[in-house]
């Protein structure tokens, strides 16, 4: 059966360094005049049933922005920052669904239909995760794997992966069946990674 909205708990990480903003915290860095992770639970609430905040600074603050939409903060149990399969473990670890779709911060136009699409392509391939991807004119192909659907059931592989070192996103789903779902708005998926590209977004 599809996982539909109330099968899934929504993961908005929001947990790391910032390093090229500077080390801002970049979920709080404001899009006309509201923090990005605002504009993202925004898009994120009606797509899920629960809502996680993946977050290791400024608790306060991701709490209350969560508040209007029932969102749980949640941090890291690694130390220093070890990057987006940090967050996702602890949104794994949290979920009490058995599907977790993850977003990063900084990309408010993403997919409405984005769960939805996901979780198609994840029933359809009986898959362990769906990711999302777009392609330009010339047929490059972009993936964006943060935006994700996975089975909660991955925890402890992905806690082993994890504590033996290993940090990289697609060298973890490798070990697992993988579906890529393309979208064909490129526009949807542009994300403010620093803050020329954060001016560009208010601009636009």
């Amino acid at each position: 059966m599809t996982p539909t909205r109330e099968h899934i708990t929504g993961l908005l990480l929001a947990g790391g360094r910032g390093t090229r903003m500077g080390g801002v915290d970049k979920g709080l860095q404001t899009l006309r005049g509201r923090p990005l992770a605002s504009h993202m639970l925004e898009r994120l609430a009606p797509q899920t049933g629960a809502l996680l905040v993946s977050a290791n600074r400024h608790v306060d603050i991701y709490t209350r922005l969560g508040a209007p939409f029932g969102a749980r903060v949640v941090a890291d149990t690694l130390p220093d920052f070890p990057g987006p399969l940090a967050g996702l473990l602890a949104g794994l670890n949290n979920a009490e669904t058995d599907y977790l779709l993850s977003t990063p911060c900084d990309t408010p136009r993403f997919p409405s239909d984005l769960a939805a699409r996901l979780a198609e392509a994840l029933e359809l391939n009986a898959a362990d995760i769906a990711t999302a991807a777009t392609v330009d004119t010339d047929g490059q192909i972009s993936p964006h794997p943060v935006f994700a659907l996975l089975r909660t059931s991955l925890a402890d592989d992905l806690a082993t992966f994890l504590h033996a070192g290993e940090r990289k996103v697609r060298a973890w789903y490798a070990r697992h069946k993988t579906v890529e779902v393309i979208f064909t708005d490129q526009r949807a998926f542009y994300n403010a990674n620093s803050l020329q590209e954060l001016a560009d977004l208010e601009r636009d």
